[in-house]
């Protein structure tokens, strides 16, 4: 008996160094986020331990928590799903990848600390990071526009469902003032999706045109002379996007003759950036 408490006792002895040769750290690509806004996170976890380590086989083996600045932790809407049994060997780095917007209520404007748990089953023990801040700011809203949505196959006595389109300019990235598309109900309560649509410039007025699909059409200046033209779904897809550049004209919104939107003046650039990606076949 006295051997096997020795030898309890020597492991964990053993496991605070055990943890210190596993490292996790949160990394992200920006510090501030418009309310509703994908955030996306990155774990890296770094084995120097010596040994083989088995994650992922448990769906709570890496577990996150988001605390704000007044010291409550935001609303948990479910569990971030990061499943996935997986081996990773001494000396070698992993990274998961997940987007925190749907699991957390971040719906009020103020500073969080995000940390991430990883727990390793095999020694009975977990690793924190250290905590990694980011703000929940306001866009400044400069349009908005309510539109309907087509009825549920089958049913035709309801009222449709109302939502609005609403285009968001905000400066908090690298110091650039960037346009953003924010999809909510009529009232404003839901956010179905928040979605970045470019870089743009201070003195750039969007023209806008819903569609008989109610896709909208945003076409504004981000450059000298270069305007971006988006066409964004009802669900918050941005399904076409080009760049276009002045010549002797400036780019515009007509509607065609079915109906729809085209841009008319201006030329054609082909960039990487275009939504479809560009291919071979594809001319100004």
């Amino acid at each position: 008996m006295e051997k096997i408490t020795l030898v309890i006792v020597l492991l964990l002895g053993l496991l605070p160094g055990l943890r210190a040769q596993v490292t996790a750290e949160i990394t992200m690509e920006q510090e501030f986020f418009l309310v509703g806004e994908k955030i996306p996170v990155a774990v890296r976890i770094t084995n120097r331990s010596g040994q083989t380590l088995h994650l992922g086989k448990e769906e709570d083996w890496l577990t996150f928590a988001v605390e704000s600045r007044a010291a409550y932790l935001a609303e948990k809407n479910g569990e971030v799903p990061v499943d996935g049994e997986f081996e990773l060997e001494s000396g070698k780095t992993a990274i998961r990848r997940v987007d925190l917007a749907p699991y957390f209520t971040l719906n009020k404007v103020g500073r969080y600390q995000i940390t991430a748990n990883v727990r390793i089953k095999q020694w009975d023990t977990a690793v924190a990071t250290k905590p990694k801040a980011i703000e929940i700011v306001n866009g400044a809203k400069i349009w908005a526009q309510d539109f309907g949505m087509p009825p549920v196959a089958g049913v035709t006595n309801q009222a449709p469902e109302v939502r609005r389109y609403s285009l968001e300019q905000a400066n908090y990235l690298h110091g650039k003032l960037r346009l953003y598309l924010r999809l909510t109900d009529v009232d404003g309560s839901h956010v179905f999706k928040v979605v970045p649509i470019g870089g743009m410039v201070s003195f750039s007025n969007p023209e806008t045109q819903i569609d008989s699909s109610n896709r909208l059409h945003v076409l504004y200046q981000f450059g000298a002379r270069s305007y971006l033209y988006s066409i964004i779904t009802s669900e918050g897809d941005i399904i076409q996007q080009q760049t276009y550049d002045i010549t002797r004209n400036r780019p515009r919104l007509f509607s065609d003759e079915k109906g729809s939107f085209v841009v008319n003046g201006g030329e054609r650039r082909i960039n990487d950036n275009d939504i479809p990606a560009p291919t071979a076949a594809v001319t100004p």
